[in-house]
Parts: structure tokens; C-alpha cells; sequence
């Protein structure tokens, strides 16, 4: 009984642990950002700020367009999230449900796709985007967001398909039901959570993105959150760190309140859309 207990807190000081490893970047963050610059340059850093101001969130929105830039990145992400999803949820259930060859090196090669580097085909998508004339556009990084997103979400869903019981696709087959309804009637709740998961892997990957941002986009006035913050560096790499911190702070907080909202329907079991079915 003891040893039981004591394996349990044991768990309980591994999870603290490791809760407090994973909130202290964030944390310090938002100490940072309420921070005025006599507490930042000190030598004695303190991990509450001694006089709190809201001096360096002011400065950030005087110094950047943040509003508009968190506007681009909304869109780029919200944009990207629905088209993968909705490209993915079809694809994931033909593959999942027709294990061909075909279907086994489909899901190979998107396992291998993963592992190209964002420089190695940086260059083919930018000429791709030139033909079609999306460069300095933001449905063009929405189209390359898109590409980038769907080969980890397809995968994501295939494993969800899986797991829903082939009796109850046979059962609306013999009711007269076709594929395309058996999908979006029977099979499309059941992968409710899944394509919410989905959905936002896809969002915060693309509202997080710099790289392929840095390069398609020019225009200041379209360029998205992260590559805005960049600004905030000095021409000799020295940050101006309360605004930084201040707005940076303020990018995190869309991906902590689209997770607090929908964990819920993450967490949701597969049995409650069965039933709802």
C-alpha cells in the first residue's frame, strides 16, 4: 500500500516537474513584458516585476504594426487549417479504408516528406508561386501553408479512420447509402475529434511559421506576426526586449485560446459521436 502511494507521488513530482519546465519560458515571458527598463537592464533579475507597467505593450504597438500583422497571420491560418482539413478528411478515408499498395506508399511517402528540410524546397515553392503570380500574397502563403500541413494531417486522420468499425460504414451501405454520404454522415462525426486535432496542428503550425512568411512576403503591410517581431531587433542584433517580449507575449495568447476553447472536443471520445449519430 505504502509503495503504491509512493509511486504515485513519484508521478505527481514528475508531472509538477515537468509542468514548471514546460510554463517557465511563457512565465518569464510575461514577467519580461511588465518589466520597465531599469528592472530589465539590472543584474539582479527578479522573477516578478518590482514596478509592473504596461509601458512596453504601448511601445510595441507605436513602434509595429502588430494589429495588422496578427490580422495576416488570422488569415493565413484559419485559411490554411479549413483546407487541409478538408482536403485531408477524404483522402484519409480512402487510404485507410483501401489498403492497396498504392495506399502503403501514399502513406510512406508522406511519412518521408516530414523529413525535407524547409530549405530544400523553399526555392521550387517560390518558382511555383511566381508562375501563378501569388508571391507578396497572402492566398499564396496560405497555398504554401496548405502543402506544408497536409502530409502530417493526412497522416493524423488515417489513424482516426482506422479506428472507427467498418460495420457501421456496411450497415448505412445497406441501408442505400452511398460512399460520399457514408462519409460526411457516419464517418465525419465519429472523426470530429480528430479533424479538430487536425485542424489545430495545421493552425498553430502556419500562425508560428517565420520562414517561408520571411521569404514570399515583402510588403510590410503584408507580412505576418512573426516576422514583425524580428523588427524589434536592432541593425546590430540587439533587442529592444520589453516591447519585444510584450508582443511576443501577445502572439502566443490566439494559440493558448483556440487550445483552451476546442480542448474539450480534442479530448471528446469517439463513442460520444456514435451515439449523437
Amino acid at each position: 500500500m505504502k509503495t503504491g502511494k509512493g509511486a504515485r507521488a513519484g508521478q505527481y513530482l514528475a508531472l509538477l516537474a515537468y509542468l514548471v519546465f514546460l510554463a517557465f519560458p511563457f512565465l518569464w515571458l510575461l514577467s519580461t513584458a511588465f518589466k520597465p527598463p531599469r528592472e530589465l537592464g539590472s543584474l539582479h533579475p527578479t522573477w516578478i516585476p518590482e514596478d509592473p507597467t504596461l509601458a512596453n505593450f504601448r511601445q510595441a504597438f507605436d513602434e509595429q504594426p502588430l494589429l495588422d500583422a496578427a490580422f495576416n497571420s488570422l488569415i493565413a491560418a484559419l485559411g490554411a487549417a479549413v483546407i487541409a482539413v478538408l482536403i485531408a478528411t477524404p483522402m484519409a478515408f480512402v487510404m485507410a479504408r483501401h489498403r492497396t499498395r498504392l495506399a502503403k506508399a501514399a502513406t510512406g511517402w508522406v511519412v518521408v516528406s516530414q523529413a525535407f528540410p524547409f530549405v530544400l524546397v523553399i526555392i521550387p515553392l517560390f518558382l511555383v508561386l511566381k508562375n501563378l503570380r501569388l508571391i507578396n500574397s497572402v492566398p499564396g502563403l496560405i497555398m504554401v501553408y496548405v502543402v506544408w500541413a497536409l502530409p502530417f494531417a493526412l497522416w493524423m486522420l488515417v489513424g482516426y479512420v482506422r479506428a472507427v468499425p467498418t460495420e457501421l460504414e456496411e450497415a448505412a451501405a445497406v441501408d442505400g447509402a452511398g460512399r460520399v454520404r457514408t462519409l460526411v454522415s457516419i464517418t465525419a462525426p465519429l472523426l470530429a475529434p480528430g479533424i479538430v486535432a487536425t485542424g489545430l496542428f495545421a493552425f498553430i503550425s502556419a500562425w508560428n511559421e517565420f520562414f517561408f512568411a520571411l521569404v514570399l512576403l515583402k510588403t510590410p503591410e503584408k507580412q505576418t506576426l512573426p516576422v514583425v517581431l524580428t523588427h524589434f531587433l536592432g541593425a546590430e542584433g540587439v533587442a529592444d526586449l520589453g516591447p519585444l517580449a510584450a508582443a511576443a507575449f501577445l502572439a502566443t495568447l490566439p494559440s493558448l485560446v483556440v487550445f483552451a476553447i476546442i480542448q474539450k472536443r480534442i479530448t471528446g471520445g469517439m463513442l460520444a459521436g456514435a451515439v449523437k449519430s
